[in-house]
């Protein structure tokens, strides 16, 4: 990684990026290409985003959650203003010029009704709105310069405001086209492509802001003054002149100041942070820039912003400085909400950013836990980091935490040169003085030896009652720790009465019933939080041996009890107990042994690693599938005797119901011991509780147009579901029961990961008989030693007809994931922000993330699924195919290849074909979910009905994709069988087309009753003939196959009388009746073809002396 270059000092801002609004766009279809965003406007609570449809979708900003869809039939929507003071009313324009007022009726939760419409910009385009600040009234002004307003009508106005109609004025008509409007303190701020006007609405009066005029999209708008020594002065306005300049002019329309920013804007721009790439800065890039800014907004706290089509500006005009400017590719509009800024783009994508000092966004990319990015950012801003006062939100020991989440085997150069950053912050002292922000100025403190800092107060009275309630919160923690020795005590006397006969065993693990549980701490200070709080980890840590030490006696296969005799009703499990405790000193001995066998098995094993290691380098053993199983054949059994599960004792098989049965007892005490890491995730819900709910889909199935595919879902889920002996015989491993040197570990890897990988298991029989355990249980047990991603294609690809392979494995990596912060949000059930935490995770590493993708699906079903397309291609369609239910899955194929340019989609559905027989099974997927049923396409004898390709298929577009991708003979064969099998006959025409199969294709279109099927091969799209041409079934349903039409088509291809001589020909009669439309068609027909001719001679003509004359 190259030297990151450092920003200099007088960059305090950034532009961050920290949402991602392409799930958001992806659920609302608004990424596709037939489909787009045109518009935005966010206010406190919406998102407002209008569409080329004439859509307007309303998403509350809490959560990101689409709450109304506002439609219309008047065009695209161009602009659209959410109200400021009222949130319940939203102003639209479309693209033929109407102008619409909503009132949403939220609070009501009534309808949303349209209060107010306004056709004075019929034939225009509005090019702005803005809403009064005070009244409900908007204004509008379009591409012919023409400024109006119209009132809203609510029913918050009282009972009579219904009934009203408020008029509809125009104010005035400017010289050009209206670029922005402004409104504020009853002044409305025009500005058009010449000049700027200021309008009193109230008295009717309009002044021209400056006398110079420009040419050109320049913006203008209102700057109240509300902070610092000018709150209270009367507002400014700020108007774009061309050459990076922008006036200032008092609420009057005078021009105070010009200011210049052409030669501050020299200087190299300032990266954007963001998830989407890496920050990149170029001290280099130091040329002047001359900018037309074409829109100008009221910004954050007391700042201008304004954008061109590749950057974004951020002004400080009352200093006249330039805050910041960054480059963003491809702007088009943009709205903003106090610091945040809302970018529309020319694809239809949206961003999300946020205007930060680098300190807060550093502290918010840290509790997103984006270790490299804030890393990087630290790095560049290092001026703004380094200095004492950023220590208050990024203390010394946060950059301490940064630095070891990096890896050191990616971000090495990364790590450096945060250790440089990091040596150059203020030393401890002062960084300890500036974290203790909350003493205060009359505070003085100074550090005792021991290392307390001892506060001294200078506030009288108030010190004295923080003086006392630290003392009465001493006071409360000191009753606790006795409480928790009475605890101790009762407990001890409760073991030595129900233990009369332990002896002197008891007396090594057990304290005297006679002596307080007291812990000697002579130099504790009385009423100090610092002395109380090293209690507490005192007593901590002393509660923790004393546990361990006893799960250690516990855990020892030699003190297990014999069963209790059943007389002595289950009392005598604390006698055996009590009595077969050895001494310390067998204890240590044991140990001693143990520990001697653990090294020598471990050294054994490492033997036998090197030794298979050595031997599979050779590239005759390599090289031969024999030599190399024979290889790992004699290593496996020592894997086996060292890092294998421990032989079952059998205590637990002598009572079945396992009721007061102590090794039962004795096996639950040490699973709840082990650590929280070690044991296996347990399922939420049971086989039978989750085949129970499969079967419940398919019957609910059943009575849907989608009855075919039911039973599939049905059987699916079970097969999802279904519990496998493996699973319950073998115990999941995924941690490694002994510590093993990193060497070590990584050789066993790679030998246990090409063992299973060979698929040496085969049939159950075999195994048997070679004494080698199957492959599922083989994964089960050293899952810890095997390589994620190797497995996870192995299952893919290897072991694709053994779904409890792949079931397992699912059940490792989700145990493995467990404990990360990212499924603690998955729970909490909001999809937006689990994806937006996937996506922080990048780069990401496939089996993990494949993990957090299973708990999504889980929890939100085919909506999660549809959103996995982002995380193409480290999720490939075989990963959800082996997640997800059948329909499911075509859901996310289908929006996987819609998301793609429609040039590229038959190539790329073509990629995925690995193998080429997925093609046949996709195909009958597709034809048997959200498909009409086939006793409404075909006939009882198989043949098509009367119009029913004008039928619609569900993933019609993922069909007319899949038959018209290359393919043998045979294949396409076996697809039109298929076709013709399901009644998807525009599919079979198209298939019967390209296998020459004409007189089929015809007996089809004739049993159809449809000849535009003979026009255009309409099937090549997967949609009906009036679907393709725009029109309606009725249009289609005229053209019946009659011999007349098939004359009249024919008189339009090849001429009357040739038409004519060719039915002649085949038979049919010359003097054939036709009617009077088609008569009259022939003679038409006639005349039009004589003329032709005609006009042909006269044209060659010409041009032969034309070309004489040139000859001459």
């Amino acid at each position: 990684m190259p030297m990151l270059p450092v920003v200099p000092e007088v960059q305090s801002h950034v532009l961050a990026e920290f949402d991602c609004l392409d799930p958001l766009l992806s659920a609302l279809r608004l990424d596709s290409g037939r489909l787009k965003c045109t518009c935005l406007a966010v206010s406190r609570k919406w998102l407002a985003l209008g569409t080329s449809a004439g859509g307007l979708h309303l998403i509350q900003r809490e959560g990101w959650k689409q709450r109304l869809i506002l439609t219309h039939k008047e065009g695209s929507i161009t602009q659209v203003s959410c109200c400021p003071h009222d949130e319940d009313f939203i102003a639209v324009a479309t693209s033929q010029g109407l102008v619409v007022v909503w009132e949403l009726q939220l609070e009501r939760r009534g309808r949303p009704e349209r209060v107010s419409v306004s056709w004075e910009h019929r034939g225009q385009t509005v090019t702005s709105l803005c809403w009064d600040t005070a009244a409900l009234r908007v204004f509008a002004g379009d591409k012919g310069g023409k400024v109006s307003f119209l009132r809203a009508g609510s029913s918050k106005l009282g009972k009579g405001s219904a009934f009203v109609i408020f008029p509809i004025q125009t104010i005035t008509t400017v010289d050009s086209r209206v670029v922005q409007l402004g409104y504020l303190d009853g002044r409305l701020l025009v500005s058009s492509l010449s000049r700027c006007y200021l309008c009193d609405t109230e008295r009717e009066k309009f002044w021209r802001v400056g006398n110079k005029e420009r040419d050109g999209e320049y913006g203008a708008c209102f700057f109240p003054l509300s902070r610092g020594v000018t709150a209270g002065q009367p507002p400014l306005l700020y108007c774009a002149r061309p050459g990076s300049r922008v006036w200032e002019a008092s609420f009057s329309g005078d021009v105070l100041s010009t200011h210049q920013f052409k030669q501050l804007l020299a200087v190299p721009s300032v990266p954007l942070i963001s998830y989407r790439s890496e920050p990149h800065y170029n001290p280099a890039q130091k040329s002047s820039q001359s900018i037309a800014f074409p829109r100008l907004l009221y910004f954050g706290d007391q700042n201008l912003l304004t954008w061109t089509d590749s950057a974004i500006y951020v002004f400080t005009p009352q200093s006249g400085q330039v805050l910041l400017w960054t480059e963003v590719k491809d702007v088009v509009e943009i709205a903003v909400y106090r610091n945040e800024v809302f970018c529309l783009h020319g694809d239809g994508r949206l961003s999300h950013l946020s205007l930060l000092s680098v300190e807060r966004c550093v502290d918010r990319l840290l509790r997103r836990e984006a270790w490299s990015l804030a890393a990087t950012v630290c790095v560049m801003f290092q001026h703004a980091i380094a200095p004492s006062k950023a220590r208050k939100s990024i203390p010394i020991d946060r950059l301490d935490h940064l630095r070891s989440q990096l890896s050191v085997t990616t971000h090495l150069d990364l790590i450096g040169q945060l250790e440089e950053v990091v040596a150059k912050l203020e030393p401890l002292d002062s960084a300890s003085s500036s974290r203790r922000s909350s003493i205060s100025s009359h505070e003085s403190f100074n550090v005792l030896d021991c290392g307390i800092y001892r506060v001294i107060s200078r506030r009288g009275s108030q010190s004295d009652e923080e003086t006392s309630s630290l003392v009465s919160q001493s006071m409360l923690e000191e009753e606790r720790l006795k409480e928790f020795s009475f605890v101790q005590e009762e407990e001890q006397q409760q073991g030595a009465e129900h233990d009369p006969q332990s002896g002197g065993g008891l007396e090594v693990t057990e304290p005297s019933a006679n002596h307080q549980f007291h812990l000697p701490l002579s130099f504790r200070p009385k009423h100090s939080r610092i002395a109380l709080q090293a209690v507490r980890d005192s007593v901590s840590s002393f509660v923790k041996k004393t546990t361990e030490k006893i799960n250690t006696l516990q855990m020892n296969s030699d003190l297990w009890p014999r069963p209790p005799d059943p007389k002595d009703g289950g009392q005598g499990h604390v006698e055996a107990v009590a009595t077969t405790v050895p001494f310390p000193e067998d204890v240590d001995h044991e140990e001693c042994l143990d520990q001697g066998n653990a090294e020598t098995d471990l050294q054994d094993l490492i033997t036998a690693t090197e030794k298979g290691l050595s031997q599979i380098q050779d590239p005759l053993v390599l090289l031969d599938p024999a030599c190399l199983i024979e290889t790992l054949q004699e290593w496996i059994p020592v894997l086996e005797r060292v890092l294998g599960p421990e032989p079952d004792l059998g205590l637990g098989k002598q009572s079945p119901a396992g009721e007061g049965h102590p090794g039962v007892k004795e096996t639950e005490d040490a699973a709840n011991n082990c650590p929280e890491n070690v044991q296996s995730e347990i399922p939420s819900s049971s086989p039978e509780e989750l085949t129970k709910d499969g079967q419940e889909e398919g019957r609910t199935g059943d009575d849907s147009p989608q009855q075919n595919g039911g039973q599939e879902d049905q059987r699916e889920a079970q097969d999802h579901h279904r519990p496998d002996k493996a699973s319950a015989e073998e115990n999941l491993r995924v941690w490694s029961p002994k510590p093993l040197p990193p060497d070590l570990q990584a050789h066993l890897t790679q030998l246990a990961t090409l063992y299973l990988e060979l698929d040496y298991f085969g049939d159950p029989v075999v195994q048997k008989e070679r004494g080698v355990v199957g492959v599922n249980a083989f994964l089960r047990r050293f899952f810890f030693l095997l390589d994620q991603e190797r497995v996870r294609r192995m299952c893919l690809l290897g072991y694709g007809d053994q779904p409890e392979v792949h079931t397992s494995f699912m059940e490792a990596m989700l145990e493995l994931t467990q404990s990360s912060k990212v499924v603690e949000v998955i729970q909490k059930g909001d999809l937006l922000k689990s994806l937006r935490c996937l996506r922080e995770l990048q780069p990401w590493s496939a089996p993990m993330l494949l993990a957090h993708l299973h708990r999504l699906y889980e929890k939100h079903g085919e909506l999660a699924v549809r959103s996995f397309i982002q995380f193409y291609p480290t999720i490939l369609p075989s990963d959800i195919t082996a997640m997800a239910k059948h329909s499911h899955f075509l859901a996310y194929l289908d929006n996987l290849v819609q998301s793609w340019a429609e040039e590229q989609r038959l190539s790329f559905l073509g990629s995925l074909l690995q193998p080429e027989t997925l093609r046949q099974d996709w195909l009958e997927l597709a034809l048997t979910h959200d498909a009409p049923q086939k006793s409404d396409t075909l006939t009882t004898d198989g043949q098509p009905r009367w119009h029913s390709h004008f039928f619609s298929w569900g993933y019609g577009r993922l069909l007319s994709l899949l038959i018209r991708l290359p393919a043998d003979l045979a294949s396409k064969q076996k697809m039109s069988e298929t076709c013709r099998s399901h009644g998807y006959w525009t599919g079979y025409v198209y298939l019967c087309c390209e296998l020459q199969r004409r007189t089929e294709a015809f007996s089809t279109i004739c049993r159809l009753d449809d000849m535009s099927l003979l026009e255009e091969p309409s099937a090549s799209n997967g949609t009906s003939p009036s679907l393709t041409n725009g029109g309606s079934a009725a249009d289609h349903i005229q053209t019946e196959v009659t011999p007349e039409n098939l004359v009249l088509r024919l008189a339009r291809a090849v001429g009357p009388d040739r038409a004519l001589g060719a039915l002649q020909e085949v038979g049919m009669q010359s003097d054939m009746e036709l009617g009077p439309h088609s008569t009259l068609v022939c003679e038409l027909l006639r005349v039009a073809e004589k003329r032709q001719r005609a006009l042909i001679q006269t044209m060659l003509e010409r041009c032969d002396r034309f070309l004489w004359s040139q000859h001459a």
